[in-house]
């Protein structure tokens, strides 16, 4: 009680003093010298004639461009759930001459990535026009660990620019442009070569040398490469066509297998041929049953769509005269909620990887453009710009896919626990191998490593302007709170802390590898052991009281945690944070999970949610447990168990150790004397062949089995 006092009082302190110097930011202003960078001749600011808040650029009487705050534009919220601000400029062509990052909350650039990153990314953009659409790891660099904020810096300042020319006249707006419908009656029986000379069926041709050259300079370049292959080698040769138009999709397939598909289409969707022979597949075989075509990628106005498996028709034959043999030859449907428009031009993306690393990998992009004939459509209907959310959700349907899968393996281990720890046979190498998972898919892989910093943010969108496109941005990071919400209320914070957590994974295994390896434990005592516990609630109530004042700061001391660096960046930093980091992991080799255990505001803070758990899930509720036995307590690695007997949820890690010696007839002492009273009643009866089952015994052995009494044991 008085250690629950002292934190309540440290809080109500720290709280106070925050709260008393937070201070009001004042609001950002667009000043001459701020956008002398992108135009040097500037020499006055005058509000311009939009409805949008635009500053015109002026030299003398002479109008240089426009420059404005993307906040007041387009403010799509980022990885941090708060958007990207950046200043932004376009001359009167339209072409971009200033984007820089004036403020933004992202915790994977606070700390860990240099600022310089994203200022060159945003700055790279001056290179293109507002209509253009650059492509994030073709003509614009990524940032490694730091995908979901390249994705909306980019995304922020193309929207912002467009929303701008379009409202200054420098451009048509897309959006308010009718989209096309095809021309049924527009078709004559003609050849390959017509097709392919007039435009309506498009090549792709890609030699091994232009490929080669593409990588230079990366660190993909030379990696495990063997010989190489002759230059002017082709490496694809990639046809691609719009089918609803007749003139493509009935000279392709014929009447019959044209009015098929045509059939099969839902309203509003399209579907696109592609076929090629060489060496690279544009389909690959790394896409499974429910997975993505990661090699081909159609994008319009900003927008790109990717391909599923249901999305995707093999064909065996087309009926053109004059084709030539094609390897491939494939037909991909573009879906009604990407709202394409077949009169505007699209672009077909081809997407080569080659491994940089035992876990990265280079990729570039090839593009192909297409526009159809104008005499095959007609235009009618508006296009609907898709959120950015929701692209991000399709780039990462493989990674949904397999998380999926591990969260229902993972409540089908939860729901029936009280079955699975009675065969540890099973139940170690599953929990072994779901580490293993943890670690390395949702960890290293999909960078999808929770922290202290999401609860901040969530709970300062709480009190400010709360919107679920914020989190929808990290759909990994959106499922996995969604599932640990669910299972605090159901299990506590074990689930996520003792099978979820990458970092704690880490040192789990590492943990069990030093036992394996005989190396000796240092255990704390209980009494001291409890009041450690208390740290890793002091750091959070910290961290949320300098919050109040600053989410950025807060961020910068949420470095306690360690798993930016061991996790979303693999150990790839500064010194000091690997130095700090690998202590952690050094230290559990010793104690089980010791950052875990006293350091982690995460853990804390999942813990005090939990506490409206509404089940208790292990069972403690034999006579004997904790007085006089203690083989339980002595066991528990992460030390959740009180030397009464009770099982601290706040700190238990749900490992289920405990459970699996509970039905233990070897070890845990009332199972042993039961195990002894059945196998004597068996003999009695003159039945030994069967061994004790406390959960299958017959009637004979039903009474012995009943829970006993503190007096029996």
């Amino acid at each position: 009680m008085k250690l629950t006092s002292f934190i309540f009082r440290s809080f109500f302190m720290l709280f106070m003093l925050a709260f008393l110097s937070c201070l009001a930011l004042p609001a950002l202003a667009i000043e001459l010298d701020q956008v002398k960078q992108g135009f040097p001749q500037a020499s006055s600011l005058e509000e311009a004639e939009s409805e949008l808040p635009v500053r015109v650029v002026m030299k003398g009487d002479e109008i240089l461009g426009y420059v404005f705050e993307s906040m007041d534009v387009a403010p799509i919220p980022a990885y941090s759930g708060k958007p990207v601000n950046l200043l932004i400029g376009i001359d009167t062509a339209g072409q971009l001459t200033l984007a820089k990052v004036l403020d933004h909350s992202e915790p994977i650039m606070l700390v860990g990535i240099p600022e310089e990153k994203l200022q060159n990314f945003a700055s790279a953009h001056t290179n293109f026009s507002v209509s253009d659409n650059p492509k994030i790891g073709t003509n614009l660099d990524a940032i490694s660990g730091a995908t979901v904020t390249v994705i909306v810096v980019n995304d922020t300042i193309m929207r912002a620019a467009r929303q701008v020319a379009a409202s200054l006249g420098i451009i048509e707006d897309p959006s308010a442009q009718p989209a096309a419908t095809v021309k049924p009656d527009v078709f004559e029986k003609t050849d390959w070569q017509t097709l392919t000379g007039d435009g309506t069926i498009r090549r792709l041709h890609l030699t091994h040398g232009q490929v080669d050259e593409a990588f230079v300079g990366t660190a993909a370049e030379d990696y495990l490469r063997g010989t190489p292959e002759p230059a002017d080698k082709t490496f694809i040769n990639l046809y691609y066509t719009y089918l609803n138009a007749p003139m493509a999709g009935r000279n392709l397939l014929g009447d019959a297998r044209y009015e098929s598909l045509m059939e099969s289409l839902e309203p509003g969707e399209h579907a696109v041929a592609l076929m090629a022979n060489g060496d690279y597949s544009f389909k690959g075989s790394g896409y499974v049953r429910g997975g993505i075509f990661d090699r081909i990628e159609v994008s319009q106005d900003g927008r790109t769509i990717t391909f599923h498996d249901l999305d995707h028709q093999r064909v065996g034959s087309f009926d053109l005269a004059g084709m030539p043999r094609m390897t491939e030859k494939d037909i991909f449907i573009i879906r009604e909620e990407a709202n394409f428009d077949p009169g505007r031009p699209w672009q077909l993306d081809l997407l080569v990887r080659r491994a940089s690393g035992p876990l990265d990998t280079e990729f570039t992009r090839f593009s192909a453009d297409y526009s159809i004939p104008d005499a095959y459509v007609d235009r009618s209907e508006p296009v609907v710009e898709r959120p950015i959310w929701v692209q991000v959700w399709y780039d990462k349907a493989f990674q949904i896919g397999v998380l999926g899968v591990g969260l229902l393996v993972l409540t089908i281990v939860m729901l029936f626990q009280d079955v699975l720890v009675r065969y540890p046979r099973i139940l170690e190498p599953l929990r072994i191998g779901f580490l293993v998972y943890t670690l390395f898919f949702i960890g290293w892989y999909a960078l999808a490593q929770l922290s202290v910093v999401n609860i901040l943010t969530f709970t300062h969108s709480l009190m400010t302007d709360f919107s679920w496109t914020s989190f929808l941005i990290d759909p990994m990071m959106f499922i996995l709170w969604g599932f640990v919400a669910v299972s605090l209320l159901l299990w506590g914070r074990g689930v996520y802390c003792g099978w979820l957590c990458p970092f704690g994974a880490l040192q789990d295994l590492v943990n069990k590898a030093a036992r394996k390896l005989g190396v000796k434990q240092i255990e704390v005592p209980f009494g001291l052991h409890e009041r450690l516990w208390a740290i890793k609630y002091i750091i959070l109530l910290g961290l949320f009281a300098i919050s109040l004042n600053s989410l950025g700061t807060a961020e910068h001391y949420a470095e306690v945690e360690p798993f930016k660096t061991a996790i979303t960046l693999r150990f790839q930093r500064d010194w000091p944070f690997v130095l700090y980091a690998l202590g952690l992991v050094l230290v559990s080799v010793f104690n089980h999970k010791f950052y875990c255990r006293y350091v982690c505001p995460l853990g804390a803070g999942l813990a005090i949610p939990s506490r409206l758990r509404l089940f208790d899930w292990l069972k403690r509720h034999r006579g004997s447990c904790g007085t006089p036995c203690q083989i339980c307590a002595h066991e528990c690695e992460v030390g959740a168990i009180h030397p009464d007997g009770r099982i601290n949820a706040n700190e238990c890690h749900y490992c289920l150790d405990c459970q699996v010696l509970y039905w233990d007839d070897q070890r845990c002492p009332p199972m042993v004397k039961r195990r002894k009273r059945y196998e004597k009643a068996a003999r009695v009866s003159g039945n030994t062949a069967r061994p004790f089952d406390p959960a299958a015994a017959g009637a004979q052995g039903a009474a012995l089995q009943r829970i006993p009494t503190h007096q029996e044991e």
